[in-house]
């Protein structure tokens, strides 16, 4: 058996990811239409059937867009904490109260097979947590909108085998490009994004042989590429001496379309 994990969308134009594990799965964010995450799925081969419930990582657009139509027609329950499920506003007030689980920060609980603890993490929102998700000995940390990464995240993004961790901007662009001043400083203020050379630097001092997959996420559309995240991370890790040789295997995850499926062994 193996679990699988899939991008359905990562960016500031919505971000949706599927976990599954061969019986069950879940879906991490809701930031694009319910339609668009069912027809994703579907063309995955995954039955909507399957989906256990929704993990909601902050109260952006681009992270619950889609939560409210997933709730009403496919009447999914939605797990976040009470602070982020109270900062929802509108959203929260149009589901139903059947469908609303609130979790505890650093407090394992069960869903679809997973063992899943939400973290803190440093994000311009009243609220913002990664997930750490547990099978069997794999695990499986997300943590995509941060600024910085802090004491509390850290132990959680060391422990992954597979990582969905940000890479959003890169810096020399991000400073060199057309956002005013104000917007430049938010993205990468300690409460707003991880830049190419953030990322990067963490994992390179922090890898370790367990790590088997890293999904650089949430890129930027204007501050970024694929190639420039790819070309941070691979000299970061050259300056320390570790050949990318396969493994961890790497890939950046598309804005607007879905990655391919990933496998790990259980």
């Amino acid at each position: 058996m193996a679990l699988e994990f899939c991008s359905l969308s990562s960016g500031s134009s919505g971000n949706c990811y599927y976990l599954g594990n061969g019986f069950h799965g879940i879906l991490i964010d809701a930031g694009i239409s319910g339609a668009a995450i069912r027809k994703a799925l579907k063309n995955l081969g995954v039955s909507m059937q399957t989906i256990m419930g929704v993990l909601i990582t902050h109260n952006h657009s681009d992270h619950v867009r889609g939560l409210y139509p997933l709730t009403v027609k496919n009447h999914l329950p939605a797990f976040t904490s009470h602070k982020v499920w109270e900062s929802l506003g509108y959203v929260k007030d149009k589901i139903s109260s059947d469908c609303i689980r609130e979790i505890g920060l650093q407090q394992k609980f069960h869903l679809a097979g997973f063992t899943i603890e939400a973290f803190p993490v440093s994000h311009d929102a009243p609220e913002t947590i990664g997930f750490h998700i547990c099978s069997g000995d794999k695990k499986i940390t997300i943590a995509t909108d941060l600024g910085h990464i802090c004491q509390t995240a850290a132990p959680y993004i060391k422990a992954a085998n597979l990582l969905v961790i940000e890479s959003n901007y890169d810096e020399e662009m991000l400073v060199n490009g057309k956002y005013p001043y104000f917007l430049k400083e938010r993205v990468r203020s300690d409460h707003g994004h991880l830049g190419n050379h953030q990322t990067s630097a963490f994992l390179a001092e922090n890898m370790s042989e367990h790590l088997s997959h890293i999904c650089l996420a949430h890129l930027s559309q204007n501050n970024n590429s694929p190639e420039k995240a790819m070309d941070t991370l691979r000299k970061s890790f050259l300056e320390k001496g570790i050949a990318l040789n396969g493994k961890p295997q790497i890939m950046v995850l598309n804005r607007n379309m879905p990655s391919e499926m990933i496998k790990v062994n259980l």
